[in-house]
């Protein structure tokens, strides 16, 4: 039943791209689609802490219980600053590269991530650089190489591929902020935080850019409900019950079913198609680590939207809102989408 419910949550993750292909070819314009999103996303996560307020306190052994107010305020303003800074950024570099370029080739480029994550997690002290880790760097960067060479088709763009690259680096940068509070909150409110924060910085952009069009037909909104609820709501909740089940290092195998089912489902729906050497690139990207160096994913936004944790700490990624930071071997403390 777990590695069912990590296998529903990746699917959850990966069809997001392309719902907001579908999205966009309904007229949706990017900065409603990320408004509505959060905006709903958050409202859904709060209905369900109201609903189930057992969600709302962290799990036995985490450090959130018995903190002085003033620290927990401290907390849920760093984790409403993550979203409102970094998922609301990150999500915005990624709907904007979605304009640009074909799905299933950003789900790879935006995939570079946990090797951006381990190596900023060695290069800050957080963790070391083991043979084993080391080989699987090699093999992802190779990997990402092979899918830019082989990018000589249709589909790609260069601004497209270089927000993807920055929606990257923001998640990476997203992830390693996100483990000084992912082992504080409950993973459900602490996604609930998430949202609620970007939905407030893309609410206030659109007040001072003079509002949202929301004049879109009843297929925009159909699409955007689908990205709320199934590739936000839906995908965080199972990857939390599935990570109960399994544990981290099973769901991080298994949550690389993401971007085959982007690339599968943007063949079906968009009529897209990757290379020879761009699915060879992506194989690597992809299937780049064993158990010992599996990543702990995470919930962000764009297609980084994952929760996980690692023992008693709790992370989230694309994507829903808070990852782990632990994905090529990355470090223990902390994803997704």
């Amino acid at each position: 039943m777990g590695a069912a419910l990590c296998l529903l949550s990746a699917a959850c993750f990966g069809a997001m791209a392309v719902f907001g292909k579908l999205a966009y070819d309904a007229g949706v314009p990017p900065t409603s689609l990320l408004l509505v999103r959060f905006g709903l996303a958050a409202a859904l996560l709060w209905l369900v802490l109201l609903t189930r307020p057992g969600l709302r306190r962290a799990a036995p052994g985490d450090a959130g219980g018995g903190r002085p107010a003033t620290r927990r305020g401290r907390v849920v303003a760093v984790a409403l600053g993550l979203g409102a800074i970094g998922y609301a950024t990150q999500a915005s570099l990624f709907f904007s590269a979605l304009e640009l370029m074909d799905a299933s080739l950003l789900a790879l480029i935006l995939y570079t991530y946990p090797v951006m994550v381990t190596v900023a997690a060695v290069l800050l002290g957080r963790d070391r650089l083991t043979p084993g880790r080391g080989a699987a760097l090699v093999a992802a960067s190779g990997g990402t190489l092979l899918v830019l060479l082989g990018a000589g088709g249709a589909g790609f763009h260069p601004l497209g591929a270089l927000l993807a690259f920055a929606a990257a680096v923001t998640y990476t940068v997203y992830i390693l902020v996100s483990d000084t509070v992912v082992h504080r909150l409950a993973p459900v409110a602490l996604s609930a935080l998430v949202m609620t924060g970007a939905a407030g910085t893309l609410g206030a952009r659109a007040l001072v850019t003079g509002g949202v069009d929301l004049s879109f037909g009843w297929r925009g909104w159909f699409w955007l409900a689908a990205i709320a609820v199934v590739s936000t709501v839906v995908a965080m909740l199972a990857f939390f019950a599935g990570l109960r089940r399994t544990g981290p290092s099973t769901a991080a195998i298994l949550s690389t079913f993401e971007p085959v089912v982007t690339a599968a489902l943007a063949t079906l729906a968009l009529g897209e198609a990757l290379t020879l050497a761009q699915l060879a690139g992506g194989a690597l990207v992809v299937l780049r680590r064993g158990p010992a160096t599996a990543p702990r994913p995470r919930t962000a936004p764009g297609t980084a939207d994952r929760p996980t944790g690692t023992g008693a700490r709790h992370r989230t990624r694309a994507g829903g809102p808070v990852a782990p930071a632990q994905t090529v071997g990355g470090p223990d403390p902390p994803r997704h989408g």
